[in-house]
């Protein structure tokens, strides 16, 4: 150049800046023979933008002269390099603040979860622009007020795409699927074109909501707005990718997935692997698994679920052996898979492998744990996990005392379930159906029936669980009255919709009691074809009555047009006819039978 000045000098300056070559900026800036205040703000902006933070506060106290944009800039890049207090320090001691120096402030705060320091900064103001706004309801929703942000949201005075964004990807990130749909279709009202960030957001309400054709409505606009060519963080793909591993459409999500192959992150990979485990594809999870550049826990045990869930133990166990770093809800897995295989010793031995191992089990391994200890009755495992439980926790959530009342009540000793129900502070549907079943599995009638009054003095709403608990217990003592009787208040009052199992349950009261032939009435009034399990219900309690031989030859004969090869039908006939001296009706039934 024949002839430089200031800006010539400025403009060099922030080229060196802006392309991150912060040494070289700084030998020019010491090598310049005129300086002015927007050269030492953007060299300010470069060592704060490096993180040079010490090197940037010597070079604020130097300046010779600041503006509000020097002041800002500080406040800046003191909030991104992580301190706030020196960047508030800095804000109260600006000579002339702009909204912008509140703006940057607020955003600080709303950044770090401080909620108050802004909504005072907030309420300080004099006036606001879209950007205090936004970053207001940013804060509350990444705080988890939400409310408190739409509240806000629904005070502004004006909003352009990012506020609505902000809102919608509070809604999501929240759990609020629908609001957050439902708030986009609001948004086209005003005739504002979404972004990417939009996208973004609605991909992740649409699989929330698990709505599939939704989703796909959303993808067709992607491709309409042309928004895949400006996915240039792959932030779009990988949320349709996850959109669609939930729906458990994977041929989309596989093309979308292999389109953006260079550009994947590790959570496409695992969404992948997700999504074809969720279908029980696991050669293409498995696939998927092997190409992945980087695995992590996610992606293991996500495998290890995938194969201990389709009963392939063996390799599930060989993934888990071979993971270079183990979480508890990647042991919690493992256990979790052996218990629902019914694989109970192992499941156990790998909890004290773990143990040794120094892991602290998640609360989720107890419940999986107390419910092996109750299908196996191994009341001494129950014992030790309950002592370990006392010893690291001093106080029991909701769950972990439902689980504790099963375990206790399957294992035998329903005093124990007892006592800990009547210690609970708070009990819920599945605290009250623990016990009543728990009552009805030990025979104990009068139990059952006082604790289903005390859960509807509760006001607790029974379900059909409660039902089929407490009518269990009329059968076993043969409360045959009281048992009809709720079971017609389970249509009439509740309006539950009986079961089969408690269709079954009334057979078997009626034929334990030697009633049969009502048995008999009571299922050909079903208001359903019955199937082989209620004719085989009323099969088995033919037995109990002198004259039940031919309503147990019927009813053998329905199991067996619904089921000919059913072999305890057969059997059950035999030995009634034999039961009866119908020696020759048994001897054919047998030649038939062979």
């Amino acid at each position: 150049m024949p002839a430089r000045n200031i800006v010539s000098y400025n403009a060099m300056l922030l080229g060196f800046i802006q392309c991150g070559r912060i040494g070289e900026a700084r030998r020019f800036f010491d090598e310049m023979p005129e300086r002015n205040v927007v050269s030492w703000t953007s060299m300010l902006c470069g060592l704060l933008e490096s993180g040079r933070v010490c090197e940037g506060k010597r070079f604020f106290n130097e300046m010779p002269e600041k503006n509000v944009v020097s002041w800002n800039s500080m406040i800046g890049g003191l909030i991104r390099n992580g301190d706030l207090e020196e960047a508030r320090s800095i804000f109260d001691a600006i000579p002339g603040r702009n909204i912008i120096s509140f703006n940057t402030m607020i955003s600080g705060y709303a950044g770090n979860f401080r909620m108050k320091e802004a909504r005072d900064l907030f309420e300080e103001m004099e006036e606001h622009n879209v950007v205090t706004w936004t970053s207001m309801i940013a804060g509350y929703c990444r705080a988890g007020e939400v409310n408190e942000g739409y509240f806000l949201f629904c005070r502004m005075p004006e909003r352009n795409i990012v506020s609505w964004t902000a809102m919608i990807g509070g809604f999501t990130w929240n759990g609020f699927y629908e609001e957050a749909l439902l708030l986009f279709l609001e948004m086209t009202n005003y005739v504002i074109r979404p972004n990417t960030e939009t996208f973004v957001s609605l991909a992740y309400a649409c699989a929330g909501m698990g709505f599939p054709c939704l989703g796909k409505q959303l993808h067709a606009q992607v491709i309409v707005d042309g928004l895949e060519k400006d996915d240039y963080d792959g932030r779009l793909s990988r949320s349709l990718i996850q959109m669609y591993s939930v729906f458990g459409i994977m041929d989309l999500a596989y093309y979308i997935f292999n389109k953006n192959l260079n550009n994947s992150s590790v959570q496409s990979y695992n969404a992948m692997i997700t999504g074809y485990v969720r279908i029980g594809q696991l050669r293409k999870a498995q696939y998927v698994f092997d190409i992945s550049p980087i695995r992590d826990k996610i992606s293991w045990t996500s495998m290890v679920d995938g194969y201990l869930s389709s009963r392939q133990v063996s390799q599930a166990c060989h993934l888990f052996n071979n993971m270079p770093e183990k979480d508890a809800v990647a042991w919690m897995a493992m256990i979790s898979g052996y218990v629902q295989n019914e694989l109970f010793i192992e499941a156990t031995s790998l909890f004290l492998k773990m143990r040794a191992q120094g892991f602290f089990p998640l609360t989720a391994t107890y419940f999986v744990l107390f419910g092996a200890a109750g299908a196996t009755a191994n009341l001494d495992l129950g014992r030790q996990l309950h002592c370990m439980l006392v010893k690291t926790q001093y106080e029991f959530d909701l769950i972990m005392e439902n689980s504790l009342i099963s375990m206790y009540a399957k294992c035998g000793l329903i005093d124990d379930a007892y006592n800990i129900f009547s210690t609970m502070a708070f009990r819920d549907l599945i605290s009250w159906n623990s016990m009543i079943v728990g009552f009805s599995h030990h025979g104990l009638a009068k139990e059952t029936i006082k604790i289903f009054e005390a859960m509807l003095e509760s006001e607790n709403h029974p379900n059909s669980v409660t039902f089929l608990g407490i009518l269990s217990a009329c059968s076993h003592v043969g409360l045959i009255s009281k048992a009809l009787e709720l079971f017609k208040s389970m249509r009439d009052i509740y309006q539950i919709k009986p079961g089969l199992e408690h269709y079954v349950s009334i057979v078997n009261l009626l034929g334990r009691a030697g009633r049969v032939e009502e048995a008999e009435e009571f299922v050909r009034s079903l208001p359903f074809e019955p199937d082989c399990a209620i004719w085989g219900a009323l099969l088995s309690v033919c037995g109990f009555s002198e004259t039940g031989a031919e309503i147990a030859k019927h009813a053998a004969m329905k199991v067996l047009e619904l089921d000919p090869m059913n072999s305890p039908a057969h059997v059950a006939l035999c030995n009634i006819y034999a039961a009866r001296g119908l020696h020759m009706a048994e001897k054919k039934l047998r030649k038939e039978m062979g």
